[in-house]
């Protein structure tokens, strides 16, 4: 069986525990990236009734949000019904929020190591239900150890369960553990990017225009889980993101002073800035927490 009838079959379980366990059908994740509408693609293949869920971070470019829009509009006109297309706007505390009031709040940018950013604006939503994802391997080599086709989520670490392999006995485990948690299937999780650009060209689905202007990752501008290379190509082209990321940093510094906290190394907002780029005009990250704290 080739990879994506596999992908298809993965898809058509998930479904079926769904609606078996939570009596409501499998949501379907999109990003507005490329494994996103493969998996949306592949959803539809399988026949199976799913919702579409996006999460508006606040901080996409605009070429994303223009084109999950329109992708939205495509899938209305295909069939998929109004009520089961959800874009979810981020909240923090209960009121809603956005990236710049988020490092406000924090009073420290995301960093590789601290990612309130990605807990807040883009993991947020399916609560109690199963999602799947356009996860990948090949994405990272954490991932690799890190993520399964089928998860069964928990708040310690210990007690989730990652199935790596189709094993009907292992999936049976998962399904015994998903009750009152939220569950995962990644479709695609095996995948290279050679499958990937295969599948979008056989399928003739629509994919984000960045890919064709030198993006190799389509996700929030200046994501700190990017290369310093890619993070500098997309302030090159937006830079009413790069002005808007200092003068928030200004904001978050002139806090931080008035609480008493460390900002010796920043005389300004784009300090702040080049030393959260890491680009060598100021030397080094200096540590903003305690090991207990991270």
């Amino acid at each position: 069986m080739d990879k994506e009838h596999v992908a298809i079959e993965r898809l058509r379980m998930a479904a079926q525990m769904s609606e078996h366990h939570y009596g409501k059908p499998l949501i379907v994740t999109t990003s507005g990236g490329k494994d996103s509408s493969v998996c949306v693609e592949l959803a539809r293949r399988a026949g199976i009734e799913f919702e579409l869920m996006h999460n508006h971070t606040t901080a996409d470019a605009p070429e994303t949000v223009r084109f999950v829009r329109s992708e939205f509009k495509r899938l209305e006109n295909a069939g998929v019904p109004t009520n089961r297309i959800i874009i979810n706007y981020p909240t923090y505390q209960g009121k809603p929020t956005s990236m710049w009031s988020l490092i406000q709040k924090k009073l420290i940018p995301p960093t590789r190591f601290v990612r309130y950013c990605c807990e807040v604006l883009k993991e947020h939503g399916g609560k109690d239900r199963f999602i799947a994802t356009g996860v990948r391997w090949a994405e990272s080599e954490k991932r690799k150890n890190s993520r399964g086709i089928y998860e069964s989520s928990h708040r310690q670490k210990e007690k989730r369960i990652i199935l790596m392999n189709d094993n009907d006995e292992n999936r049976r485990l998962v399904e015994r553990c998903m009750q009152k948690r939220s569950a995962v299937c990644n479709p695609i999780i095996d995948w290279t990017d050679k499958d990937v650009w295969d599948f979008i060209e056989e399928a003739k689905i629509p994919v984000n225009p960045l890919y064709d202007c030198g993006f190799g990752r389509v996700g929030c501008i200046g994501c700190p889980l990017a290369g310093i290379h890619s993070r500098q190509f997309e302030f090159a082209r937006y830079k009413g993101y790069k002005r808007l990321y200092i003068r928030t940093f200004e904001r978050m510094r002139e806090e931080r002073r008035r609480r008493g906290l460390p900002c010796e190394l920043w005389g300004c907002g784009e300090d702040v800035f080049h030393w959260w780029m890491n680009d060598g005009v100021l030397n080094g990250q200096m540590s903003l927490y305690d090991d207990e704290d991270e």
